[in-house]
């Protein structure tokens, strides 16, 4: 295990690689000072690596506690090849969590990586206090399997673009457009050096047919989810096209302990456009006893 440099500022934070029992070298980012505050441990959204995270976002969460992002297996910078089920991607990140040392953590979910978060919580409560879930849906729920044609077109082919990112993680509308370009600006420009690996292809297939398996519509497993009974904080955008808001709604109601809010004129990047308002609503959950 190497050792931790904890920093203020996400853009100023070191790449580091943390080696775990199951063989995997993990890339990771610790952000945030040194407080009693149990550590929140971030994963990220489809094809996402580190430095696809908003540095506003992960400065403001910073704040009151050490915030960890890191790539999971065969992500990125992350040795290994990427998994095609969500139960082995949260078992990988389970590995990670084990090899930080830290004790229970608090989870960061967004979007695919809300579904491993669940997952985590559910095979390994003994290392979670709270979960946030942002641009969620319960496993099994009907419609989800798959993405829209245009979504899956916009952000699924080998090459993106900025204006394919922000028509899917952004509303069309003036305020939606104007937070969209400048969150582009804070996470493609802000850090300029040792800026993480690209995601390669192997990834984007195999978290795809992971979506496409976790949203096969199935009953049982929405009773399953039912057993997270974790204090658990369900977020999304009011518009968002990638993961529609009504699963957030549903997820909400399937968990025994869940706080639900949506944010206005947002869609799935909602916690970048709202970053500031997101992470007070965060904090207010984390340390609220």
């Amino acid at each position: 295990m190497s050792k931790t440099t904890l920093v203020p500022i996400y853009v100023d934070a070191k790449n580091q690689v943390l080696s775990a029992a199951n063989g995997v070298d993990y890339a990771y980012r610790s952000t945030g000072g040194a407080t009693d505050a149990t550590p929140l441990v971030a994963m990220q959204h489809f094809r996402g690596n580190l430095d696809n995270w908003d540095p506003a976002l992960i400065d403001a969460l910073a704040r009151g506690r050490r915030v960890i992002t890191f790539d999971n297996r065969g992500v990125a910078a992350s040795s290994g090849t990427t998994p095609s089920t969500i139960a082995q991607m949260a078992l990988d990140a389970i590995d990670f969590i084990d090899a930080l040392e830290v004790g229970a953590v608090d989870l960061l979910g967004f979007s695919i990586g809300s579904f491993v978060a669940q997952e985590i919580a559910l095979v390994r409560p003994s290392i979670v206090r709270k979960v946030v879930l942002a641009s969620s849906a319960p496993q099994g729920a009907s419609g989800m399997h798959g993405w829209a044609a245009p979504v899956i077109a916009a952000v699924g082919r080998p090459e993106t673009s900025p204006e394919a990112y922000l028509s899917v993680f952004f509303t069309s509308s003036e305020a939606g457009g104007a937070a969209g370009r400048a969150a582009l600006g804070r996470i493609f420009g802000a850090r300029t050096v040792d800026r993480d690996a690209a995601t390669s292809w192997q990834t984007r297939l195999a978290q795809y047919d992971a979506v496409c398996a976790w949203g096969q519509p199935n009953h049982a497993l929405l009773e399953r989810v039912s057993a997270l009974d974790k204090p658990v904080f369900v977020a999304n955008g009011d518009s968002d096209p990638m993961i529609l808001p009504r699963y957030s709604h549903l997820l909400a109601g399937l968990l025994p302990e869940a706080r639900l809010k949506i944010y206005a004129d947002a869609a799935h990047g909602f916690l970048f456009q709202h970053h500031a308002e997101f992470a007070a609503d965060v904090d207010a959950f984390l340390v609220d006893a």
